[in-house]
């Protein structure tokens, strides 16, 4: 038998020490960011964080924005797998409003990872088409609990969104770590889907 290694089992290797790297800096990023602001971001900061030189994190990723990218995607996956541990009510708009309060309690804990993923504050930044398609995931989600609760028409479904970002802008704004205004979303989603519903007339 040949003591030789086998080149793809060492190839495989290289990739996950790689893939694990990436997730350190990643976390790293977060980290700094959360003191230090989204937009504050130092990556000589970064660098000293995870205990290499500056250019060497050019290794991993080529310019600062493939590294919001690459924090794009890890918020949107972080949202995924929050979305995926809820159980879910058999009533739609139920199901709906737990959706939506998951959704605003994902975003309120963390201000720098909210102000990424849902205020793109961060100039020249746009999600690569890889990473934006686990946003799309997110709201494919919220799109079917919509139109189970009889939510269908775009403008809506717009103003149920709107109604949403603008509880969370006032809440991170204003009472950072309370409840002010979060408390107002379920009894504003039975405003709207009722008036959704009243506007449709019956079945």
């Amino acid at each position: 038998m040949s003591s030789a290694r086998d080149p793809r089992l060492t190839m495989g290797k290289v990739a996950q020490r790689r893939e694990a790297k990436i997730a350190g800096i990643v976390a790293a990023a977060w980290k700094l960011a959360g003191q230090q602001g989204i937009g504050g971001l130092s990556l000589h900061d970064l660098a000293r964080e995870v205990g290499i030189r500056q250019p060497s994190l050019y290794e991993y990723f080529d310019s600062k924005l493939a590294l919001y990218d690459a924090m794009f995607a890890d918020g949107n996956r972080q949202l995924l797998d929050r979305l995926d541990a809820v159980t879910w009510p058999r009533d739609p708009r139920a199901a709906l409003k737990k959706y939506l309060n998951t959704f605003m309690a994902f975003a309120l804990e963390d201000p720098a990872r909210s102000e990424l993923l849902f205020q793109r504050h961060v100039p020249n930044f746009v999600p690569s088409s890889e990473s934006y398609m686990l946003a799309e995931d997110v709201l494919a989600q919220f799109g079917k609990l919509m139109h189970e609760a009889g939510v269908t028409d775009r403008g809506d479904i717009d103003c149920i969104v709107a109604v949403t970002a603008g509880i969370m802008e006032t809440q991170l704004s204003n009472d950072p770590g309370g409840n002010r205004w979060t408390r107002h979303l379920n009894r504003l989603v039975d405003l709207l889907v009722d008036d959704v519903i009243t506007r449709k007339g019956p079945r």
